[in-house]
């Protein structure tokens, strides 16, 4: 027979109040796990030890394997805060959280010692909780990049590629990804394809992003796969990246699609895929679209054109030229007329006029794009090496920064001319271009 003993309430309370007294005493061990104020003196302790600066991150690491998610995430901004080439190992470690906040924001802090001011813009400038989810939103542009003479450390594209490729949150896979293109991890691509066979399309997105950014040709005939998706933006980007990656075996598939486009945007981004991958098997596509109403459309054709470089194409190309009204397909045309051979820098000869654009801060991008590619040829580069010297503000730093993608040692001198100039602005763009010129050809 059990028996159930019932003691009285006032007896209850006297008994725990002897046993905390003891407790307070230090009679009895304290075996309760600590109260969450402690947890919010340690959050405290990490903010002050942050304020101290770099020698304070071996006292900081250790809080990053603390029980309460909270004092680990405190641990993480702080490191991130202080900013310094010792903050790497631990967000490194960091990394291998499974809580997709740490994460994201060990990931967010690594790209910003090599990018400063990359968290302000991050997805973990975004963050926050919404019970045990997180919520976070991707900014709308995704074109930053670190220069190519910044070194990134092995371990740190080892970490992020893991990420990418095995995060179970979705938004740290994409995050990941998108960190690195942002400091071009080429020894990543393995990951990034990984996260191409996501089912997630955040996470191809970010992925073919910065595939584009790393621009590994080898890497186009992972993409391929994609040119067929039924995500419009997937679709879109995968188009993009084909023809970045110059991917000439897809020339079938881009005409398929342009053939049987979804919507405008998809046929727009289609053809201009097609314009480069400069193949005559695009010529009948090309022509088709050359006098489009869709000036997007005419732009396409007229690069397409000339990258065939088929001198025979210069009196049609001259003639739309001279009649076009609208930037984007007349900046087009004159790409197209200097592909084939007008290299004339007269007053109103196409290479001046792309040139004279780089003053346009609503086309200079397009412009300086245009004499990326030409640049790789060296005729070309003589004809541009004069106009560095005698050019506006606009036109020497946008050719600095041509030379320093697509120069060679000797465009060196030219670029120093550059880095010496008066105008301090001028000089500091001149520079940096000097230095990402260096790391290229020597």
């Amino acid at each position: 027979m059990k028996v159930e003993l019932v003691y009285p309430r006032s007896m209850v309370r006297m008994l725990v109040s002897f046993v905390c007294a003891l407790v307070f005493c230090g009679q009895l061990p304290a075996q309760a796990p600590p109260p969450a104020s402690d947890a919010k003196q340690r959050m405290r302790t990490i903010r002050d030890l942050a304020k101290q600066g770099s020698e304070s991150i071996p006292k900081i690491t250790p809080y990053l394997t603390d029980p309460d998610l909270s004092v680990r995430i405190e641990a993480v901004k702080g490191l991130v805060d202080i900013g310094t080439q010792y903050s790497l190992d631990p967000l490194i470690k960091a990394t291998y959280d499974s809580d997709p906040e740490m994460q994201i924001r060990a990931t967010d802090g690594l790209v910003n010692f090599y990018l400063p001011g990359y968290v302000k813009t991050g997805l973990s400038g975004s963050l926050h909780r919404v019970g045990t989810a997180i919520k976070g939103k991707f900014t709308d542009t995704n074109d930053q990049v670190i220069d190519i003479y910044v070194q990134v450390r092995p371990e740190v594209i080892q970490a992020l590629g893991r990420l990418a490729r095995s995060s179970s949150s979705m938004d740290s896979r994409a995050n990941a990804a998108r960190a690195i293109g942002v400091l071009r991890g080429r020894a990543a691509i393995p990951d990034l394809v990984a996260a191409l066979h996501s089912k997630d399309s955040e996470v191809i997105y970010e992925a073919l992003i910065a595939l584009e950014k790393i621009r590994d040709p080898k890497a186009g005939a992972d993409v391929a796969f994609l040119l067929h998706d039924l995500d419009d933006r997937v679709q879109i980007t995968a188009l993009e990246a084909t023809g970045l990656l110059r991917y000439m075996p897809a020339a079938p598939d881009v005409r398929d699609v342009l053939d049987n486009a979804r919507s405008v945007k998809i046929r727009r981004q289609a053809l201009e895929t097609l314009a480069m991958l400069p193949d005559e098997a695009n010529r009948t596509y090309l022509t088709k679209y050359f006098d489009s109403k869709d000036e997007a459309m005419r732009a396409a054709a007229a690069e397409g054109i000339g990258r065939l470089k088929n001198p025979a194409d210069v009196p049609m190309l001259e003639k739309a030229f001279n009649a076009e009204s609208k930037m984007n397909p007349r900046l087009a045309l004159a790409f197209a007329l200097v592909e084939d051979g007008k290299l004339d820098m007269s007053e109103f000869g196409p290479l001046r006029y792309l040139v004279n654009t780089l003053n346009s801060k609503a086309y200079q991008g397009v412009a300086q794009g245009y004499l990326v590619e030409l640049a790789r040829e060296p005729q070309i580069r003589q004809a541009l090496y004069p106009a560095m010297a005698q050019g506006t503000k606009d036109e020497k730093i946008q050719l600095a920064q041509v030379l320093a993608r697509s120069g060679d040692k000797n465009s060196i001198p030219y670029v120093q001319t550059v880095a010496n100039d008066p105008d301090t602005d001028v000089a500091q763009a001149g520079l940096r271009s000097l230095r990402a010129l260096k790391a290229r050809v020597q």
